[in-house]
């Protein structure tokens, strides 16, 4: 997507399509305004007449506006002006950019951007209307046959900016946006992609890919052979019931020199059956999804390579399937870790963690500044947090504390959950240094954990995603999350934010 920006007044832009906002109790946004000027007061005739609603995310499309060069104008509702917030600003363009993308528009003028939305500069404005119009273009039918849907023809984004001293902060937050949102769209493509498609070596595969041509970023690939002379065997215990073969990916992405760098871990099980503790099956087929920490990880080092972020960035992914089999591991079975420590697997439907553990070992040999672990882990955070935030547990409040306010900076909302002893004491084990699960209560704390017996003396964080990394129902697919977070993360720490 192409971007600018402009200081034109909205009624004298030459545009396919013109968006514009209206509030509450009649009040017009600043480009509805200058637009029901120019055509004599259309704007409020039409708000009379009930064709325009205030309603946050409601949309309509005018056509032919005297006085007006755009040939159409998108007004959206923008709620009460005093509540105006970034969220519902993404809303209000959400709801523009689906209304748009049934036209035949080929360039957007959105003067949304000029409204005085609550703590959100001309970056935040402009970076947000970038992801929003991607989120609503996102396409995933390359597994249908016959005639697809034709593509949206929208290739270039206007953005309104009250002074050209906004004009840089404004393009800045576009090209951030539009990098995010690339990262995003690789994220969702990955975890909707079936399981028969995407296994570990197609996620192996397009990493590597990511790395062509990219002097900065470089992937390796380990192998089975290569895991069990590390001593992973943790990891090789998820993958012993499955004849697809488990890879480690490690990406590499040098922007600061010889800087500490940030590793982000993601939970890569491409189908996840639950192995001899077998899941139930209705609606076994979004286990598929089980992959989305990996694909989130991969698809936030796809955002800050396009972004080209002076930051160093490792990505390692261990990329599994659990299947039952006559080689399977059992329930009762102690495996031993990367680290040394043994583990009896109660239970092998909690794969993930038997995995991300001798992931997070292997971290250290690159010196982190901080480790974050990404992973659709636990039901159990599901029912406490439910689709819309994203659990986070650290050792370290600082870093809670970092991730949690760039989850709100970028519209990608977590909630800080506990750690302690009084929680990992459900994991001791008669057999072994500890067990892989533990009771029925605070599951996806006990998990967090499990990690954490992992991650002496790292700057550690994990990410609990399964509530928020894909969507069932009528609407099923993957979110993308937690690539807006991650990336805010990121942006933060190597100083790239206006």
């Amino acid at each position: 997507m192409e971007y600018f920006t402009t200081t034109s007044k909205v009624s004298r832009r030459a545009t396919d399509c013109a968006i514009v906002g209206v509030y509450e109790r009649g009040k017009l946004g600043v480009g509805a305004a200058d637009v029901d000027a120019a055509s004599k007061g259309e704007i409020k005739r039409r708000m009379k007449s009930g064709d325009i609603s205030s309603s946050v995310g409601r949309c309509c499309i005018l056509t032919n506006v005297p006085g007006v060069k755009a040939d159409r104008v998108a007004v959206v509702g923008l709620g009460k002006s005093s509540k105006l917030d970034a969220t519902a600003f993404k809303k209000a363009v959400t709801a523009a950019a689906m209304a748009i993308s049934q036209t035949k528009a080929k360039q957007v003028f959105n003067a949304l951007t000029l409204e005085p939305v609550a703590d959100a500069s001309p970056y935040y404005l402009a970076r947000h209307s970038a992801e929003a119009f991607s989120d609503v273009l996102y396409r995933f039918d390359q597994m249908k046959s016959g005639r697809k849907k034709a593509a949206s023809p929208l290739r270039k984004i206007g953005l309104a900016i009250a002074k050209r001293g906004d004009a840089n902060k404004s393009m800045r937050g576009a090209e951030h946006g539009d990098g995010i949102a690339a990262g995003v769209a690789l994220a969702k493509e990955l975890g909707n992609l079936p399981a028969n498609v995407c296994t570990p070596g197609y996620l192996a595969r397009t990493a590597k890919r990511l790395a062509t041509g990219n002097g900065k970023l470089t992937t390796k690939v380990l192998s089975e052979a290569e895991m069990k002379r590390l001593g992973m065997g943790s990891l090789l215990s998820v993958t012993a019931g499955t004849a697809e073969p488990a890879k480690l990916i490690v990406m590499q992405y040098k922007g600061a020199g010889s800087k500490a760098p940030v590793v982000l871990v993601g939970k890569g099980v491409t189908f996840d059956t639950g192995g001899i503790s077998l899941k139930p099956g209705p609606a076994m087929d979004e286990m598929k999804f089980d992959m989305c920490g990996a694909a989130s990880v991969i698809g936030t080092m796809a955002a800050v390579a396009k972004m080209k972020l002076p930051i160093n960035l490792n990505v390692i992914v261990p990329a599994v399937e659990n299947m039952p089999g006559s080689k399977a591991t059992k329930p009762g079975d102690i495996v031993k870790s990367m680290s040394g420590q043994t583990i009896e697997v109660l239970n092998t439907d909690a794969e993930g963690r038997l995995i991300l553990c001798d992931a997070l070992t292997y971290s250290r040999r690159f010196k982190p500044a901080a480790v974050i672990d990404v992973a659709t882990l636990t039901g159990a955070c599901v029912v406490a947090l439910g689709a819309h935030r994203t659990a986070i547990m650290s050792n370290s409040d600082d870093l809670r504390e970092e991730i949690f306010a760039a989850g709100d900076a970028a519209e990608d909302r977590g909630w800080p959950m506990p750690l302690g002893d009084e929680y990992a004491a459900q994991l001791k084990s008669n057999f072994a240094d500890m067990a892989n699960i533990g009771g029925p209560g605070g599951g996806a704390v006990t998990a967090g954990c499990f990690l954490g017996k992992f991650t002496d003396g790292l700057n550690w964080a994990h990410l609990d995603i399964a509530g928020t990394a894909w969507k069932s129902g009528a609407k099923k697919g993957a979110s993308g999350r937690p690539v807006p977070m991650l990336s805010q993360v990121l942006l933060a720490r190597c100083g790239a934010l206006p």
